[in-house]
């Protein structure tokens, strides 16, 4: 609607430079109204060529109905406005079939006539469409555009033997856990001030349990919870509050609070929204390159030339917001059953933008071809008192149009921890597809093994899940899901635990 009333600002403005051009300028597709205090009347309606013309006017019907009514009680006229009334009646029958050939060589003769009149005027609307452009090219208003998502899930999750332990052996649960259901919401105010700038606002409510999903619930620590129930709050709060911008053509710059990382560092097309494709915390993005990724702070994209190589940077100070409602789990979760490698000794958060937690990540990423990039990581940040660092790698390559695969690797340090100084491992790996079975629908098959360290348990916790997300309608996806995790927490003690989810998501 704003773009509309724009559009109509502009052509008004037009119209009054028109006019400024020469009295009575109209462009050929307007209705034309007759001057009759237009200078000095040289055509009259007993005319040779105004009685050739009314003869064609009256055969084809070539001018509005308002004009041809107005143009039956002329009865003089001046050269420019028959002129005007002469092109656009040309315009309109031009490529009308079962034009007879003697009325085709009457315009021809007229436009001979009054080819002075004819040549000033495609002049002047010439002029008229180049300030148009003008206009329209250096006029840009304020646009706000809101959409949502609401997702709501039912879970339902076992596991075998009579109990589920922690990392380090503390009991997480004796009894099998009760079907749940879930849900979040979220609107975007999306506000443009230039065309090639955002303002984003995003407001979420969401259920706020740590057991509202069985996987969450009974192994909390190695990325097992469904990301899109990471716990939030019931009443609204703010999900997002972040500005992008160009100082230049090739570098986007952001900067707010609060941010999460993951939307702008380690993407990947497969397998990194959760109310789409994988929902499981460590398929959707590398497990321990981004232990505290939300916060407040500022991120770079950088792609030069339009090159084969772009570059892309992320702070972030997860104590900087106040806002802080979803993904904001640490590394390890946050129930009383968790890792607790951090911190040592009384070691803990300091808090504001740049003291413990935060958060750096540089990404450089390469892009042969659209259907193969690689990306190269690098994480390094405080949290709890561990200066960590991590190198990371995400590749993803589309076999065809049907079908891709995607990769993730991650090396870790950190040091100063309970365990003492640790180099966790992590690597994910997975297959999509599309339009599998109807058009449109999406498929998925992933494993993942989040936090590969032999002083942390006695076995390595290996993530499985296939997806199938089904298009019911332009607005409407369901999708069930199936997780399987085999040695949760890394111990060879747990048996495996089994959970299914039925996903709805709503976009509007």
């Amino acid at each position: 609607m704003l773009k509309f009333w724009h559009r109509s600002i502009a052509f008004s403005i037009a119209f009054i430079i028109f006019n400024s051009l020469g009295s009575n300028s109209v462009r050929s597709h307007e209705t034309i109204e007759p001057n009759y205090l237009q200078q000095p009347v040289n055509i009259k309606s007993s005319d040779r060529a105004f009685r050739a013309f009314t003869s064609i006017v009256n055969r084809y019907n070539c001018l509005s109905p308002s004009t041809e009514t107005s143009f039956d009680r002329i009865s003089q006229i001046d050269r420019n406005n028959f002129a005007r009334y002469l092109n656009y009646c040309t315009d309109r029958i031009k490529d009308l079939a079962g034009i007879a050939p003697t009325d085709l060589e009457t315009l021809r003769q007229l436009q001979i006539e009054f080819a002075t009149e004819l040549t000033t005027l495609k002049s002047k609307l010439e002029r008229l469409d180049t300030d148009v452009a003008k206009i329209e090219s250096q006029q840009f208003s304020t646009t706000t555009k809101l959409t949502g998502q609401a997702i709501f899930a039912i879970n339902a999750g076992t596991f075998g033997g009579d109990r589920i332990i922690a990392p380090r052996g503390a009991i997480v649960s004796t009894s099998q856990p009760n079907a749940t259901s879930l849900y979040r919401v979220s609107l975007d105010l999306n506000t443009s001030f230039r065309g090639n700038d955002l303002l984003k606002i995003r407001l979420v409510a969401a259920s706020n349990g740590s057991g509202d999903n069985a996987a969450g619930f009974l192994e909390p620590n190695f990325g097992s919870v469904l990301d899109f129930a990471v716990p939030g709050r019931e009443q609204v709060s703010l999900g997002r509050l972040y500005y992008t911008f160009k100082p230049i053509e090739d570098l986007s710059v952001t900067v707010g609070s609060p941010m999460v990382a993951p939307d702008f560092i380690d993407r990947n097309r497969y397998a990194n929204a959760s109310f789409r494709d994988f929902s499981t915390a460590a398929l959707t993005n590398n497990f321990i390159l981004l232990p505290r990724p939300g916060g407040a702070g500022a991120a770079i994209d950088w792609k030069p030339n339009q090159s084969q190589f772009s570059a892309r940077a992320v702070y972030i100070a997860s104590s900087g917001s106040t806002n802080l409602p979803e993904n904001q789990q640490f590394l390890g979760g946050g129930s009383p059953n968790d890792i607790r490698l951090f911190p040592i000794a009384g070691g803990g958060a300091t808090g504001g933008l740049f003291g413990d937690p935060y958060l750096g990540v540089v990404e450089l990423e390469y892009a042969p071809t659209k259907s193969i990039a690689m990306r190269l990581q690098y994480s390094g940040g405080e949290l709890l008192g561990s200066k960590f660092q991590v190198v990371g790698v995400n590749t993803e390559v589309a076999i065809s149009p049907q079908v891709g695969l995607f990769v993730r690797y991650g090396s870790g340090f950190y040091p100063n921890t309970t365990l003492g100084d640790i180099r966790p491992q992590y690597w994910s790996a997975g297959i999509a597809f599309q339009d599998l079975f109807v058009k449109n629908d999406l498929a998925g098959i992933g494993i993942a093994q989040p936090f590969l360290l032999s002083s942390v348990g006695n076995a390595t916790q290996t993530n499985f899940e296939a997806f199938y997300n089904i298009p019911v309608s332009s607005s409407l996806r369901m999708t069930p899901i199936v997780q399987v995790i085999t040695n949760p927490a890394n111990q060879s003690s747990n048996s495996s635990i089994v959970t299914g989810t039925i996903r709805a998501v709503f976009s509007f």
